[in-house]
């Protein structure tokens, strides 16, 4: 397949597409990526993504869009594939938003040019769902602190391996219906173990039963 007829191809594609080069060049960016990034095709064409996206990973990390480490940064060599990866971007506008990005590699046969085609789509509501919780469980952990005089406290009885794995899974911020898929899990059993621990816990919700269980070391 030529380049031109990748790019048109893009173009059909209901989700935010981009091309770039491993030194991190943009030579495609159909009308999605226009309307979720703010920028017209014209203004990005022949940039370098980083300079237009000025794209973080949760680390702080730069020049995760493109750039010279777009070939190794996140190959999975196991898979011969690059797993998805969240990215904070600046958009035209000046505001930042969380964008999950997958990936395509295509190799040009002909010119020997090697392409990273990024698709993307807007997770910024889940981001913030995600830091609200983190900061309730913080804020939680820091009442509980206080209100046991940093003593510890045994639960009334053990955990099971399975409600230890669903604490942690909140823990790192998961939302129910994620923590139930990976757990391969019907919502309905999920609350039955949230009901079991609640109980040997002797807390009221999940939010204070994480609390508790990291403040008596039962999950990290």
């Amino acid at each position: 397949m030529l380049e031109t007829e990748l790019f048109a191809l893009l173009e059909q594609t209901a989700e935010a597409a981009y091309a770039v080069t491993a030194e991190g060049e943009i030579c495609s960016w159909n009308a999605a990526a226009e309307r979720l990034f703010g920028f017209p095709p014209h203004e990005v064409l022949g940039r370098n993504i980083d300079e237009v996206l000025d794209a973080r990973d949760s680390l702080g990390t730069r020049a995760l869009a493109g750039g010279p480490e777009a070939a190794t940064r996140h190959w999975d060599g196991a898979s011969g594939g690059i797993p998805n990866f969240d990215l904070d971007v600046r958009v035209a506008s000046g505001r930042r938003l969380w964008v999950n990005v997958s990936t395509i590699v295509f190799d040009n046969q002909r010119t020997g040019r090697r392409l990273f085609i990024r698709l993307a789509h807007d997770i910024s509501h889940r981001r913030r769902k995600e830091e609200l919780f983190n900061a309730m469980v913080h804020t939680a952990r820091e009442v509980v602190s206080l209100a046991e005089n940093g003593t510890d406290q045994a639960p009334v009885e053990t955990l099971s391996e399975q409600e230890r794995r669903i604490l942690t899974l909140f823990a790192e911020g998961g939302n129910p219906a994620a923590i139930a898929d990976a757990l391969d899990i019907s919502a309905q059993t999920l609350r039955n173990h949230l009901h079991h621990i609640n109980r040997k816990l002797r807390t009221h919700n999940r939010l204070e039963a994480v609390t508790h269980a990291q403040r008596r070391g039962l999950i990290e």
